[in-house]
């Protein structure tokens, strides 16, 4: 018997979970094979769009060496009229890699599923916040590949 397609609301809660248990390639992993995840407010030199998930897999490599999620402080899952789709508000409790110092973001992702998978998702984060948290822009000019200045990598 096989199991029940995961709705995009089970894959909202997967991905969470899988971020706080800093698993960035289960994370990856929930992507469909062709799925997209794109960056409308990426900073400067960053990427705004990754093609399929060996592209996610590679471009979350190295998240950890960033930060370190610890919880989160805030998570709603909004329904839209398409039940493939949900919109994601939350908060990622954690520490700056680098500086031991503690981080807190917010998000809006918008996330579409398709056969269990997320075919799309969409990441409204703030590059100006998360510079602000790390220290500086140099984190966020690079992809997540460990090529950034100091070891840092990219949000």
């Amino acid at each position: 018997m096989s199991q029940p397609t995961r709705t995009v609301r089970d894959l909202v809660r997967e991905a969470l979970r899988l971020l706080l248990d800093r698993d960035m390639a289960g994370f990856a992993g929930l992507w469909a094979a062709d799925g997209v995840i794109e960056f409308p407010f990426a900073a400067p030199g960053s990427p705004r769009r990754l093609d399929g998930r060996a592209a996610v897999r590679e471009y979350l490599r190295h998240y950890n060496d960033l930060v370190l999620p610890r919880a989160l402080a805030s998570c709603t899952v909004h329904d839209t009229a398409d039940p493939a789709v949900a919109v994601v508000e939350f908060e990622v409790d954690g520490v700056v890699t680098a500086t031991g110092l503690p981080y807190r973001m917010g998000y809006v992702a918008v996330v579409t599923a398709r056969d269990g998978e997320i075919a799309r998702y969409r990441d409204y984060w703030s590059p100006a916040a998360a510079a602000e948290i790390l220290g500086g822009p140099a984190p966020l000019t690079a992809p997540l590949t460990g090529a950034a200045a100091g070891g840092e990598t990219g949000a």
